[in-house]
């Protein structure tokens, strides 16, 4: 028995789901124990919690163990058990050639009793790792089908931090927090940016569930998860009702993801500096009128070009035909038009919660059809005949979704122009355009009587208005 030998202590757990990291301290016990018994001095413990071996996932500790003992600072090796040294066969035989070339041939687990100097040791430790590999794959099956049996049943699916919205069970709704998640839904449907309600949520002390500050990608993901209208996803596609209550409808969950989705395909990132930016038309070419600032002068200006087509020939200054066209929507919001109009989108805003049902349903089925075919309760042939029926219906629901206009922007304000009208300066420059938009569909300027490039003549502005 070498009595002088420098032992290293490895321990490992894949998954420590208290956080308290229990299990590996029952581990370097036992191994503090066993290095005890044998004489041995514990020159260093090794600890990689939370990391499973058989994935192939870095684990720095055992890295850095590794290391250690071909620098030839260790000359032992201790464990709870070997698959807790490795689950993968490959990497068992890196570790033994390490050890070899620097001359460690004492190796003890707490488990058994195994000898990687002989033939017989390793064999041994090759049919462990060979076993702990099989063991592992089938854990692995495992987990995956409960974690979908869990999603298809609606149930939630753990974890130590609690959703947003939710206590720490994830079934209960904290109400205080889902006020705030309707609201941010509201707001950013209204035509908020991300970041002016992460301003807002820094500003009235809102902050994650981490305790930290909001960053727009976290908002992002919470806004479209599904489950805050109550819907259970499993590997990004829903499937199933979830057994928790819902913050938010479904039909507005539809429409936060397809407004992000829209927003994402145009690409706008730059903050908004103009109020009817792509709002405006040239009344001599019919082609839009882009932002441009001359000095400290902000205009809006016809481009020619191959690039933009216009004819170049007209310019007006931002400020008097924004506040015009301001004072105009404010007057069209208190109309009787616009009554009318609010009566057509909220039709489209109930046709929206149907297709979205219908939607919902449909992809529910085709995850159905899957698990049948999985199970091979139907064959190949039969699987591609069902979804060939149920995918074009799918295409068509969230094209039909997609295009709908929902009355969010302009809810409790029509009817109320004066009061917007006191609050107006208060609101951020994307809100006031986005009921800008929602109300205008677009202005015409014309030519200025006498070639005057720079007068705002009320006469040049003939707004066409929002159906």
């Amino acid at each position: 028995m070498n009595t002088s030998a420098h032992a290293a202590i490895y321990a490992r757990i894949s998954r420590d789901v208290s956080g308290e990291g229990l299990g590996v301290e029952r581990q370097l016990a036992d191994c503090r124990k066993l290095a005890a018994d044998r004489g041995w001095t514990v020159a260093e413990e090794y600890v990689d919690n939370d990391i499973s071996a058989y994935k192939g996932k870095r684990r720095p500790s055992y890295e850095r163990m590794l290391e250690d003992i071909a620098a030839g600072q260790r000359d032992a090796v201790i464990v709870y058990n070997t698959d807790r040294l490795t689950r993968r066969p490959i990497e068992l035989e890196e570790f033994v050639q390490i050890c070899e070339s620097a001359n460690v041939q004492q190796f003890a687990t707490v488990t058994a009793d195994i000898n990687l100097g002989n033939d017989d040791g390793m064999f041994m430790a090759r049919i462990l790792a060979a076993v702990a590999a099989k063991e592992s794959g089938r854990k692995s099956e495992r987990l995956k089908r409960k974690a979908r049996e869990t999603a298809e049943a609606g149930k939630p699916n753990g974890g130590n931090l609690r959703p947003f919205g939710y206590e720490r069970d994830q079934m209960t709704v904290i109400e205080s927090e889902a006020v705030v998640l309707r609201i941010l839904a509201d707001r950013y449907l209204a035509g908020d940016s991300l970041m002016s309600l992460t301003s807002w949520l820094q500003e009235n002390g809102v902050l994650s569930v981490a305790g930290m500050a909001w960053r727009t990608g976290t908002l992002r993901q919470t806004l479209t998860n599904p489950r805050i209208a109550g819907l259970r996803s499993h590997n990004g596609v829903v499937v199933a009702t979830a057994v928790w209550p819902a913050i938010i409808s479904v039909a507005t969950h539809e429409q936060l993801v397809a407004m992000f989705a829209r927003k994402a395909v145009t690409g706008r990132r730059a903050p908004r500096r103009y109020l009817l930016s792509g709002m405006l038309r040239c009344g001599k070419c019919g082609n839009k009128l882009f932002s441009a600032a001359r000095e400290n002068t902000r205009r809006y200006v016809y481009m020619s070009g191959p690039d933009h087509g216009g004819c170049g020939k007209l310019t007006i200054v931002a400020a008097p035909v924004e506040e015009w066209l301001m004072e105009a929507v404010l007057m069209r919001i208190d109309s009787p038009e616009m009554a009318d109009t609010m009566h057509g989108r909220a039709i489209a805003d109930e046709r929206h919660a149907a297709l979205a049902a219908d939607l919902q349903a449909d992809q529910a089925q085709m995850k159905e059809l899957t698990g049948l075919w999985a199970d091979k309760v139907i064959s190949s042939a039969e699987w591609k005949i069902a979804r060939e029926l149920i995918q074009p219906r799918i295409f068509n629901y969230e094209r039909q979704i997609a295009q709908l206009t929902g009355t969010s922007t302009l809810t409790g304000i029509v009817g109320n122009g004066e009061a917007v009208r006191v609050t107006w300066d208060s609101l951020n420059l994307t809100r006031q355009a986005a009921i800008v938009a929602a109300v205008l569909d677009f202005a015409t300027i014309l030519p200025g009587a006498g070639g005057g490039r720079r007068e705002m003549d009320p006469q040049r502005i003939v707004p066409t208005w929002g159906r």
